[in-house]
Parts: structure tokens; C-alpha cells; sequence
């Protein structure tokens, strides 16, 4: 799966995901959508740097808290889709998320599994370093810091890192980090 074939494959698993969710019932908390334009491949202490960057658009589908796992904080299952204009690496999954609020503001931390178009092995020719992501399937945490704009409109400033965790390398772990902003419509 490679650049816009794989781009349509995971907008295409995130689409069908959202609307089974869309199918299903309403339940009493609102669910949302959301999209958001992010720097790719952003340079920061988790990650090796893979050659790539450029922007990629995001959007997703949250869905409504889990009030069976009160004793957790009730998280919000979430799908989403992630594709670089550049052509560079493409990623779809899915995760559980929460959100803490403090007034009008907000922080959303989540953790959740995705997969992935890049390379199987990749080499940095000037260093030698391989900056492959290790598996198709990665761990993707990820972080937000938000703002109620309206009733129904939540603005919010994210991080979203996927990487292997050094499972499948202990001495490195490429990853790619995004870095961006994304609006959030409650439905």
C-alpha cells in the first residue's frame, strides 16, 4: 500500500468505521467528528527522524463515553485517519480517549493502536540508521489540549506520536510525531 492507493484504503476503513457508528443508536452523550491539519514527521525527543515531512490532514469519529468504565473515567472509543500531502507515510486506527475539563478548557489524553503505509525498510543513507517503524501495526498515544468554543464547536492543539515502543528494537524507536490543530463538532 503506497501513497494516494493506500491514502484512499485507510480513509476508506475510517469512513466505513464511521458510519457503522453513525448506524448504531444514539446514546444520551453527544458523539463528535473532527478534522484537523498537522505538521508531519515533527522532530522530537521520541522519535529518529525518517526522512519525511510535509502536512497531513486528520479526521476522525469519537464517539460517545463508556459509562460502564466509570471506574476508569469512562473513555471515548475514537477512529481515525491521517493522510501526508506529500505522499509520505499514511495512517489509520482507532483508540480510547478521555477528557478532563477545567472550565472552558480541556485536556484529552488517549492511547490507541493504528496501521500504516510506510516503507517495510527504510535506511538512512548518510548515517546507516534504519528508520523503519518496525511492524505495520503501531502504537499511537496521543494528547490534546482544547477550548469550548460554542455548544457544539471545541477547538483543540494535538500531538499524536505512532512508534513500536521498542518492542521489535531495543536500541531505537522510529516513529513519526505529529503536531497540530483540529476542530471538533459535537452531532
Amino acid at each position: 500500500m503506497t501513497g494516494r492507493t493506500g491514502a484512499t484504503a485507510l480513509f476508506g476503513i475510517a469512513g466505513t468505521a464511521a458510519l457503522a457508528a453513525l448506524a448504531l443508536p444514539a446514546p444520551a452523550h453527544a458523539q463528535e467528528v473532527y478534522g484537523g491539519v498537522y505538521a508531519h514527521a515533527v522532530d522530537t525527543p521520541f522519535t529518529f527522524d525518517t526522512g519525511e515531512g510535509g502536512v497531513d490532514l486528520q479526521a476522525g469519529y469519537r464517539f460517545a463515553p463508556i459509562e460502564s468504565l466509570s471506574a476508569i473515567g469512562s473513555p471515548e472509543p475514537y477512529v481515525f485517519a491521517s493522510v501526508n500531502l506529500d505522499g509520505d507515510t499514511n495512517f489509520a486506527g482507532a483508540g480510547i480517549g478521555w477528557k478532563a475539563e477545567i472550565g472552558t478548557f480541556y485536556l484529552r489524553p488517549g492511547v490507541g493502536l493504528v496501521i500504516h503505509d510506510a516503507p517495510d525498510l527504510r535506511v538512512d543513507p548518510a548515517t546507516r540508521i534504519r528508520t523503519d517503524l518496525g511492524s505495520r501495526i503501531l502504537f499511537a498515544p496521543e494528547i490534546a489540549i482544547g477550548a469550548q468554543v460554542s455548544e457544539r464547536v471545541s477547538v483543540e492543539a494535538s500531538w499524536v506520536h505512532i512508534s513500536n515502543a521498542q518492542i521489535f528494537d531495543s536500541d531505537q524507536n522510529p516513529g513519526i510525531d505529529t503536531i497540530g490543530v483540529r476542530v471538533n463538532f459535537v452531532l
